[in-house]
C-alpha cells in the first residue's frame, strides 16, 4: 500500500467515498456526516479505485485546467504515483527521471516549471474545505472509467480533464441522446435568441441533449428552451460547482441540476477566470458530437469553443445573420475561414452531427489553439497573470503565482512587459492591475 493511500486511508477516505458515483444509495444526503466530522474517525483500507480517485481529486487542485505536462505525467506514472511525487516535494530531476523510467519524455525544464506551478497550491486545509463544500452541494467526483464519464473529452489526451464535479445526473450525458453543443455570444440579439429557442427545441424533440456554457445571451436561452421541452441539458462551468457563475443564472443553472447536469473540472471553491473560461470551452466541444456557433461577433468567446471542436475533428456548424450585422460577423467568419457547415433548424444540425466521426486522439495537439477568436489568441501565460491581479489589493509575486497557477520566474516576465504596457503597475508592497480610463 502506498504512502498516499495510508495518509488517505486515516484521514480522508472515508469522506471522500461519499462524493463518489459508488458511495451507498441507502444511506440519504442529508443522513451523511461531513468530512469534518469523520475525519478523525478510523477508515479502513481503500480500495485501488478510490484511491486512484482521490489522488486525482488532488491533482485536479494543483493544476490549472488543461495542464499538459500534468496529464503526462499522470498516462505514463498513474495518478496516484503522480500525487505522491509532487505531494513529497520531489527534485525536478527526479520527477524526469521517474517519468523516463516510465516511457514518458519530461525534460528537466518541463518538471522543473511544473513543479514550480503545482507547489505553491499544496494546501491540505483548502483541499479539505472544497471537500466540505461539494458534501454541502451534494457533488459527486468522477474520474475515467466511471459510468457517468463523458464520452469524447478523453479525445482530448494529455489535456482531457483529470476528473469531473458534477451536481445532478451523472449519468446525465452517457445515457441522454445525441450531445450537441450550442454557443453564441452574450450579447444576443432578438434573431439569435429566437433562432437559439427554435433550433434548441428542435433537437430535444428528436432525442438530443443540449451542451452548452451557462452564460448570458445564446447559452442561457439554449439551455432555458431545452428545459421548456423536458429535454436534457448539460452545462459546463469555468469555477466551481459549488458557486454558480453567472450569480444571474442561479436559478436557471438550478433548474439545469434538477433535469441534467452541472459540470466543471475545478473543485468546489474556485473562481472563474478568463483562462479557465476558455479551457472549459475545450470540454463543450469535447463532450460533444457536434458544436453549433449561432451567433457570434468577431471577439466572441464561443469562436473559441468552435476552435476546439475543429482541432478535435468535430463537425461544426454556423448559423447564418444579416450581412451587415456584426453580431453575426463571427459566424461568417467560420463559414469563410474555418469550414463550418451552414445550419438553419435543428434537422440540419441533426444531419450535421449525424456524419460525426470518432477521432480519438487525432489533433491532441492542437486542442488548446485553432481559435477564431482574437481574445483567445491572446497569450495565455499573460491572460493568467492579468486574472491573477488585483486593481484594488496589491499582490506578490508568489501570491500570483500560486493565484496564476504559474512559476514565479515566468509572473516575474509578464509583470515587466505588463509594466510596459502600462497595464500593471508596483504600488510598495505588490502588484496591481491599473483600472481602465
Amino acid at each position: 500500500m502506498s504512502a498516499l493511500a495510508r495518509k488517505a486511508a486515516a484521514r480522508w477516505q472515508r469522506q471522500f467515498a461519499v462524493l463518489r458515483p459508488e458511495a451507498p444509495a441507502t444511506q440519504s444526503h442529508d443522513d451523511q456526516p461531513s468530512p469534518s466530522a469523520r475525519a478523525g474517525s478510523d477508515a479502513p483500507v481503500p480500495a485501488e479505485g478510490m484511491v486512484e480517485a482521490f489522488s486525482r481529486a488532488v491533482l485536479g487542485s494543483l493544476g490549472e485546467p488543461g495542464d499538459g505536462v500534468l496529464g503526462r505525467l499522470i498516462a505514463a506514472l498513474g495518478a496516484t504515483c503522480t500525487a505522491e511525487l509532487l505531494l513529497d516535494r520531489v527534485s525536478a530531476d527526479r520527477l524526469s527521471a521517474t517519468a523516463a523510467d516510465a516511457g514518458e519524455a519530461v525534460t528537466l525544464r518541463e518538471a522543473a516549471n511544473g513543479i514550480a506551478r503545482w507547489a505553491p497550491r499544496i494546501d491540505e486545509r483548502g483541499f479539505v474545505r472544497g471537500l466540505e463544500q461539494a458534501h454541502r452541494v451534494g457533488a459527486k467526483f468522477l474520474v475515467p472509467g466511471d459510468p457517468g464519464w463523458p464520452r469524447g473529452v478523453d479525445d482530448l489526451g494529455a489535456h482531457a480533464p483529470i476528473g469531473l464535479w458534477v451536481r445532478g445526473s451523472v449519468d446525465a450525458l452517457s445515457l441522454s441522446g445525441r450531445p450537441i453543443a450550442l454557443v453564441g455570444a452574450r450579447a444576443a440579439t432578438g434573431y439569435g435568441e429566437h433562432m437559439t429557442m427554435e433550433i434548441s427545441a428542435g433537437l430535444i424533440d428528436r432525442g438530443c441533449a443540449v451542451v452548452s456554457g451557462g452564460a448570458y445571451g445564446i447559452d442561457g436561452m439554449a439551455h432555458r428552451s431545452a428545459l421548456a421541452s423536458s429535454g436534457v441539458t448539460v452545462a459546463f462551468l469555468a469555477g466551481g460547482v459549488d458557486r454558480f457563475y453567472p450569480m444571474g443564472h442561479d436559478a436557471l443553472l438550478q433548474r439545469i441540476v434538477e433535469t441534467g447536469a452541472v459540470f466543471s473540472e475545478l473543485p468546489c471553491g474556485a473562481s472563474p477566470t478568463k483562462w479557465r473560461f476558455l479551457q472549459r470551452n475545450r470540454l463543450i466541444a469535447a463532450a460533444s458530437d457536434a458544436t453549433v456557433v449561432l451567433e457570434a461577433g468577431m471577439r466572441s468567446g464561443s469562436l473559441n469553443t468552435a476552435g476546439h471542436a475543429a482541432a478535435l475533428g468535430r463537425p461544426l456548424g454556423a448559423l447564418p445573420g444579416p450581412a451587415t450585422s456584426p453580431a453575426s460577423a463571427g459566424c461568417h467568419r467560420l463559414m469563410r475561414e474555418y469550414d463550418a457547415v451552414c445550419v438553419v433548424d435543428a434537422d440540419q444540425v441533426l444531419e450535421l452531427a449525424g456524419g460525426a466521426v470518432p477521432t480519438a486522439g487525432n489533433a491532441v495537439a492542437g486542442a488548446g489553439s485553432g481559435s477564431a477568436a482574437t481574445e483567445a489568441d491572446a497569450d495565455a501565460e499573460t491572460i493568467r497573470v492579468l486574472d491573477a491581479l488585483s486593481s484594488r489589493a496589491p499582490r506578490t509575486v508568489a501570491d500570483l503565482a500560486r493565484r496564476s497557477g504559474l512559476p514565479a520566474s515566468d509572473v516575474m516576465a509578464v509583470l515587466g512587459i505588463l509594466e510596459l504596457d502600462g497595464v500593471a503597475l508596483w504600488r510598495g508592497s505588490g502588484w496591481i492591475r491599473r483600472r481602465r480610463p
